[in-house]
């Protein structure tokens, strides 16, 4: 029987993160921040409000605790959680194999843990539970389809075919990284060969369904899908949500010196001295901000600090020091690291990508 009370979740956290090195050398892309709220978080969040409270967690054994430190026991979002691991990331059907002990006979939401989406599931999912379909993906019209798995839907929303990264792609539709599978996945997945990659291809899978005339329904999703697995794709899904899901909250000490102009939080911690601030914009815990200016689309982590800089449109974890740069720009800075100029020069922006505990002297 489908019912969101009786649904299992399987998050996929196994991912490398090889397109954000030398950032996931020391740490987990899905707990990278948006809008200083891991990735990962904003999955789970969308995942307990359909009602699921049983989740799977797939992750390595490379970067497994960090995510179990993270996410714990599932307290937080009222749920339970469980850990699988992965040992090896070979595709999304091995992910799948890896937690048939986890599914057992239930039908699941599957949901790549480095996606954002900009809709809730409650309907996607209730037109599952309603539905007679053994899967159910999620699409998105795209401008590159060759770069994406791809669906073919007939008039009635229904796909009749799949292809995985097709040099002459049938479709533009993307298949975005959330699923819904009935128990009948796992025989499909069970006869499926590693693709050219190496890989047990989801799309292989659920082509199976298809051919065994099994049904699968498509729900395109006007709202935007972010993929955040590259430096620029974060850096614009940490745009999208600061502008489209931020409110003004200033609670923090501003000096008379300073002005904070738009959507912009500043917590009871933080600290903006002869600053000038322009959101959308985001302020950890315990941040100073002195004789800077801080641009739309910034997130800034706990206890940084940025002084006699001016930053905009990056995202900056916690304890980075950014000390007297004209500009940074479009830059992403690991945990504990420094950006420091010696020398001012009045030429031209950085824009960076700084790995954890580094420092840059320009």
């Amino acid at each position: 029987m489908k019912h969101p009370a009786t649904m299992k979740a399987l998050v996929l956290c196994a991912g490398k993160g090889t397109r954000l090195r030398p950032i996931t050398h020391t740490g987990a892309k899905h707990l990278l921040p948006i809008a200083n709220k891991p990735i990962l978080f904003y999955v789970l969040d969308n995942i307990v409000d359909i009602g699921i409270r049983e989740i799977g967690l797939v992750i390595s054994p490379d970067t497994g605790d960090a995510i179990r430190h993270a996410v714990g026991d599932g307290a937080r979002w009222n749920a339970s959680v469980s850990y699988i691991i992965q040992e090896r990331p070979r595709g999304l059907g091995d992910a799948v194999k890896a937690a048939t002990d986890f599914l057992a006979d239930s039908p699941f939401l599957m949901y790549l843990g480095d996606n954002l989406i900009g809709t809730g599931l409650r309907g996607f999912c209730e037109k599952f539970v309603q539905s007679d379909a053994d899967a159910q993906i999620l699409i998105k019209p795209v401008d590159n389809p060759s770069s994406f798995g791809i669906a073919t839907l007939d008039e009635t929303g229904r796909v009749i075919a799949l292809e995985e990264k097709p040099k002459n792609p049938q479709s533009n539709q993307a298949i975005v990284g959330v699923y819904l599978f009935s128990p009948e996945i796992h025989r499909s997945i069970a006869g499926i060969k590693p693709s050219w990659r190496g890989e047990y291809e989801i799309t292989d899978a659920i082509q199976d369904l298809l051919n065994r005339e099994r049904r699968v329904l498509g729900d395109v999703i006007e709202e935007w899908w972010l993929d955040t697995g590259k430096k620029d794709d974060l850096l614009q899904a940490n745009a999208v949500v600061l502008d489209e899901w931020i409110e003004r909250k200033v609670q923090g000490a501003v000096d008379p010196a300073s002005s904070v102009l738009g959507r912009v939080v500043v917590p009871e911690s933080a600290r903006v001295i002869n600053s000038r601030l322009r959101g959308p914009a985001v302020l950890g815990e315990g941040v100073l901000i002195e004789n800077s200016f801080v641009g739309p689309f910034t997130s800034i982590g706990d206890h940084s600090r940025i002084c006699d800089s001016a930053v905009e449109h990056c995202v900056i974890l916690e304890r980075c020091q950014i000390v007297n740069l004209e500009r940074l720009e479009d830059s992403l800075l690991g945990k504990n690291s420094k950006v420091i100029r010696n020398n001012r020069n009045p030429h031209g922006g950085l824009r960076l990508m700084v790995g954890d505990d580094s420092v840059v002297e320009i």
